[in-house]
């Protein structure tokens, strides 16, 4: 008989789970991971990556068609995208092979199934198709510690449940047999904004409709006005303060009806519509009201270092409430396993994660907005610098971006920095860093960025912050 016992076991093997599973490794652990689908998860499979590989085409097609722009002469520029679409999930099946290889590296063994929590340190895993070489059967499994990291899917309102036809999530949104003429997107998160930004580079008329007053709901005002300008500019049509109320479908096409803040109503008409109102945990299945694990809104209630109130049994990424993003997954893992292993960790602090959305033009962010500083009560110095006065985004063609940092008034605390333009997914980890190591504005200023890059404009916008600003 095969040994069937854990120290570790992890349900769910995408970004969260394989990092956990491989950090548990690392520290000694006999660990198991638990996947009925896809090594790698939604992020890695229909989520993060492919979803770039699409963005990329996007914009390498945007270019081409702009290529007088930069001296260059480009005709009879067309797409296949039976090809873009194949490319995307050549870049998902490479990654998914390489974690398949890390948990072979690391000694994990793979269990190919639906687990099911049926006492605390035991589970009951149900075959699932299509195993990959090596993996391990259903059956009855036990681990000291066991971790849930099954993630979420896309929320579904009343009504205007998707159904793989007219009405898209982000899985068929990923994957069309067609490129539609027209398209409605409800719902202006990254995950709307990203694929009404694909759509529109590649010739589709978008139309964003968003139940708040601004798209990115969660950026600073400032900055989600200036991506909204950018996206206006492009040929994107955008509602705010809107909500659809219904939808009736045709043939070939969906009808929306949209009922503005003022009450008033009007329909929409477009061959497709894409929901991308938000997603909801997947707690369902997993046997977690029998063992008396408490959630919260559709996720897993925890504390900082990923323990639900049943000792043995822990959550984490976005089966454990948001932010739900894969980095956020990946430490929290981490954090999570190491105090299992009794390390002498930090709990989780989600005021230091980033957000990135991978528009275009990107959007990038850390900390509080400019709204959510003053509203906790912060005496704040803002700074500001636009790509127009930036060397290398005139040499790029990218001149058009801002970005934004805000800080503590008295004690020159980096509270957050928000951007907008090129390449800014890039270049928010350098706040990241700083606000990690508590850097003040005047060690920020100390700082020698290199010329001519994109970076010099994060010192700059800091010297702005206080009166120093020098290319503006």
């Amino acid at each position: 008989m095969a040994d069937t016992s854990y120290d570790v076991i992890v349900i769910g093997s995408g970004p969260g789970g394989y990092v956990t599973a491989i950090r548990s490794a690392q520290l000694g652990f006999k660990t198991a991971i638990v996947e009925p689908k896809h090594l790698g998860g939604i992020c890695l499979n229909w989520g993060c990556i492919p979803t770039k590989a699409l963005l990329r085409t996007a914009e390498v097609y945007h270019y081409m068609e702009n290529a007088k722009d930069y001296g260059l002469s480009a005709t009879g520029i067309s797409f296949d995208l039976d090809a873009i679409v194949k490319r995307s999930r050549g870049v998902s099946a490479q990654l998914t092979s390489g974690v398949q290889g890390l948990m072979k590296k690391n000694k994990i063994d793979v269990i190919w199934g639906w687990a099911e929590l049926t006492a605390p340190g035991k589970i009951k895993v149900k075959d699932a198709e299509n195993p990959p070489r090596g993996a391990l059967k259903g059956g009855d499994y036990s681990a000291k510690h066991i971790i849930v990291a099954t993630g979420a899917r896309p929320r579904a309102l009343p009504g205007i449940e998707p159904d793989q036809n007219l009405i898209w999530t982000y899985f068929e949104a990923m994957v069309p047999e067609t490129m539609p003429k027209s398209l409605i997107v409800m719902g202006s998160g990254a995950i709307g904004i990203e694929f009404a930004s694909f759509y529109r580079f590649m010739g589709a008329d978008v139309t964003v409709v968003e139940v708040m007053p601004q798209i990115l709901p969660v950026e600073d005002a400032e900055i989600a006005a200036k991506a909204r300008k950018r996206f206006e500019k492009q040929g994107m049509k955008i509602m705010t303060d809107a909500k659809v109320t219904k939808v009736a479908k045709g043939k070939d096409s969906v009808t929306a009806t949209v009922e503005t803040k003022d009450g008033k109503t009007q329909e929409i008409t477009a061959d497709r519509m894409i929901s991308a109102v938000g997603v909801v945990g997947n707690i369902e299945g997993l046997g977690l009201e029998k063992l008396g694990v408490k959630t919260d809104r559709g996720c897993i209630s925890i504390d900082g270092f990923g323990c639900t109130n049943v000792p043995g049994i822990y959550a984490i990424g976005d089966v454990a409430g948001p932010p739900m993003l894969a980095h956020k997954a990946e430490h929290e893992g981490v954090i999570c396993v190491e105090k299992i292993a009794g390390l002498d960790v930090h709990p989780m602090d989600k005021s230091k994660i980033p957000g990135c959305t991978y528009c275009q033009p990107q959007i990038a962010s850390v900390g509080l907005t400019e709204a959510k500083a003053k509203e906790a009560g912060y005496e704040i110095k803002v700074g500001r610098f636009p790509f127009i006065a930036n060397g290398k985004a005139i040499a790029l063609g990218e001149s058009d971006g801002l970005i934004k940092t805000i800080f503590d008034a008295k004690t020159g605390q980096l509270l957050g920095a928000h951007m907008v333009g090129a390449e800014v997914t890039e270049l928010i980890q350098g706040y990241v860093v700083a606000m990690n190591l508590e850097t003040t504005e005047e060690e920020l200023m100390h700082t020698v960025f290199p010329h001519p890059t994109l970076s010099e404009m994060m010192k700059e916008s800091v010297l702005d912050a206080y009166g120093r600003v020098l290319n503006m």
